[in-house]
């Protein structure tokens, strides 16, 4: 097999990513989205508090924002746009989240509450 991108490559494409601009206000609504999950009551999400045991961790924060940084990169930005954050925050935010017994009972998934979220939240 042959290398498709070399150590420096990979190294290259890393600092493009971390170069990526995510303004001040989009890292408050990926903070937001994150607490959304801990506390949905403080963001009118009350119906979500009996359906998530735990939330997402503080880490999922950075990794949403890297996600997102990423995310643009790979579109040919060199800025993340709310749409970015929404893209990924699903796949970046599904396994973080602890399901409640009432939560599976009524076969609420964890997809669900994310949409419903970032549905409610705005930038």
């Amino acid at each position: 097999m042959k290398p498709v991108f070399t150590l420096e490559d990979i190294a290259s494409i890393r600092r493009q990513i971390d170069a990526v601009q995510v303004s001040g206000k989009l890292e408050d609504y990926i903070i937001d989205i994150v607490m959304a999950t801990r506390e949905p009551e403080q963001y009118g999400l009350e119906r979500l508090a009996e359906y998530i045991e735990y939330g997402a961790s503080p880490r999922a924060s950075l990794a949403l924002n890297l996600g997102s940084k990423a995310y643009a990169f790979l579109a040919g930005r060199n800025y993340v746009l709310p749409e970015d954050v929404k893209a990924i925050a699903p796949d970046v935010l599904n396994h973080r989240i602890i399901l409640s017994y009432e939560a599976e009972s009524e076969e609420i998934t964890s997809m669900a509450c994310i949409q419903q979220i970032l549905k409610t939240l705005n930038v």
